[in-house]
């Protein structure tokens, strides 16, 4: 509550404390931080002189901290995040949890603007109940309402993965519930294909002849020419389903390629992808890709990357590759997807990945198997995948049965 501009200034007297005075009241406010229920508490202090009034304030703000019964630090909500984040590092370092998991519980615990432990490091966790929980999305939402609601889920699950360490320990019963903020589903961008869309229209087709034309062209994005890699890229993402990420595409070495038979494809081990660990299976089309890499590099050893093995730095190598995809989609006017109105990225060849899959397959393709070697889940295709996708002339035909 700030004082109405003809008042006089508050006058801090120190973090969490001051006095200020509105207007028509001869009295001086104190307005004091009440770190519990993180919100300021305001009171009168009945005086009118500002000397008496900062005396009043102080014994105020003493006499707040003496109602507060300290916890003991092995009941603090602090104490079992802080073991929360040891265990999930030495999971990270086994290769058990992937490092973006590790950073995000980590990042959800200690934001120091309005992270779990800035809230409830101080509580004990045998008094927080579910209407605590419910206080701090109300405190959250007023101070950030722009965060999305899958934010406010990570925060959830990582709340609940504390107190599950409380409750490993025995020093809680149940653990709260804490209620899941509706997510809005939205589709993901991918390049439109045939027969999604006309043979004229096909945007990857024309994403892939942009491609070699700049390699022809001998395109040069901030000094790095753009070759045939550009296209592979893009090819092996398309038939790969590998996020293109620094853990994932761009830390492929020739050791995590096996080429395999009937049918015919190439292995891949991830060894610390989003979701962790995962062999995943490429689709036929990123053996040639693979064959022309070799072939390319013809000094490789197991070690050597397959993209940009120039580039020791893998965030530097995805850095270049980014920039030379986005002039590519300036080139070829692919900036946007016209369905969903959403910016193309990298990240566009991955959903064209997953979107062929089911398409191509005429939707007998099994959701659990692409799932899992995409390293997602069931939920997540059908959610942003699958729901938007029309039907195929042949799943068509098998909504019209009347069965043998």
């Amino acid at each position: 509550m700030a004082p109405p501009a003809d008042t006089p200034p508050a006058i801090r007297l120190y973090k969490g404390l001051s006095i200020y005075r509105v207007a028509n009241s001869p009295n001086w406010m104190v307005r004091v931080w009440d770190r519990k229920r993180k919100k300021y508490l305001v009171k009168s202090t009945g005086q009118s002189s500002s000397i008496l009034a900062k005396d009043a304030a102080q014994e105020l703000a003493i006499a707040l901290l003496k109602s507060e019964v300290r916890v003991e630090t092995e009941y603090t909500f602090k104490h079992f995040a802080q073991k929360l984040l040891n265990k999930t590092k030495v999971k990270a370092d086994k290769g058990e949890l992937s490092s973006q998991y590790v950073k995000a519980m980590h990042w959800a615990i200690l934001n120091a603007d309005w992270g779990l432990v800035d809230y409830f490091g101080e509580h004990d966790v045998r008094q927080l109940r579910t209407s605590d929980w419910q206080e701090y999305l109300d405190w959250l939402y007023k101070k950030r309402p722009d965060l999305s609601p899958s934010t406010r889920n990570t925060l959830s699950a990582t709340f609940r993965n504390v107190l599950k360490i409380a409750q490993s320990d025995g020093a809680i019963g149940d653990v709260p519930q804490t209620p899941r903020t509706r997510q809005r589903d939205n589709p993901r961008p991918f390049f439109r294909f045939h027969p999604l869309a006309p043979k004229a229209k096909d945007a990857y087709k024309k994403l892939l002849r942009g491609a070699e034309t700049m390699a022809e062209d001998e395109v040069i994005v901030r000094g790095t020419p753009v070759t045939t890699e550009l296209y592979d890229l893009i090819l092996f993402l398309v038939h790969s389903f590998v996020r293109p990420i620094s853990t994932e595409l761009y830390a492929l070495t020739h050791n995590d390629v096996m080429s395999a038979q009937n049918p015919k494809r190439l292995v891949l081990t991830i060894k610390n992808g989003k979701t962790g660990y995962r062999s995943s299976n490429t689709m036929p089309g990123a053996v040639s890709v693979y064959e022309r890499i070799c072939n390319r590099q013809q000094a490789y050893n197991g070690d050597t990357y397959l993209f940009l093995p120039e580039y020791k730095n893998r965030t530097t190598a995805a850095k270049v590759i980014q920039r030379q995809f986005g002039a590519l989609l300036d080139r070829t006017d692919l900036q946007t997807d016209q369905y969903t109105q959403k910016k193309h990225t990298l990240y566009s060849l991955r959903h064209t990945a997953i979107c062929m899959r089911i398409i191509h397959s005429e939707g007998k393709v099994n959701i659990f198997n692409l799932a899992k070697n995409a390293g997602t889940s069931v939920d997540q295709i059908e959610r942003f995948y699958a729901k938007y996708l029309p039907l195929s002339s042949e799943m068509a035909k098998n909504l019209h049965s009347f069965g043998e």
